[in-house]
């Protein structure tokens, strides 16, 4: 598997999730502040769509996004067609918007994200599947 990861601060956060995908095998493409070289120009909004423009494309399976409250960078990865990025809360909410939105893109807020609940997050959205149903892939299909 191959993760997209950017966000316009490094912190607590997202070195638990670095340190978590590491952990798992998963090779990481890192964007905005978590680049080794850093482009002080590029904002929240760049860097989400630079991730969703990763999926989107197929050089990445799966995108997440992280600004202080991750509302802006959902709504500007959700502008890459074919994106459906989720900002997610809890476990509960990451594994239903993988399933009941096949989302492709987990947001996250910096502010309100503890790191443990953070990789609980990231656990149950890699976990989750997309349903096959008829009424849910109907709905998806509108997205």
């Amino acid at each position: 598997m191959r993760c997209a990861i950017g966000s316009d601060e490094a912190g607590p956060l997202t070195e638990a999730l670095l340190a978590e995908l590491r952990r798992r095998g998963i090779a990481v493409e890192r964007y905005g502040a978590l680049r080794d070289v850093q482009d002080p120009s590029q904002g929240w909004a760049s860097i989400a769509r630079a991730v969703g423009e990763a999926v989107a494309s197929g050089s990445a399976d799966v995108g997440i996004v992280c600004c202080w409250t991750g509302t802006g960078v959902s709504i500007a990865a959700n502008k890459v067609e074919g994106i459906r990025a989720a900002l997610c809360a809890d476990a509960a909410t990451a594994q239903g918007a993988r399933r009941w939105n096949d989302a492709n893109v987990l947001a996250l807020s910096l502010r309100a994200t503890a790191p443990a609940i953070g990789c609980e997050i990231l656990d149950a959205f890699f976990a989750g599947d997309a349903s096959s149903e008829a009424s849910d892939r109907s709905q998806i299909d509108l997205l």
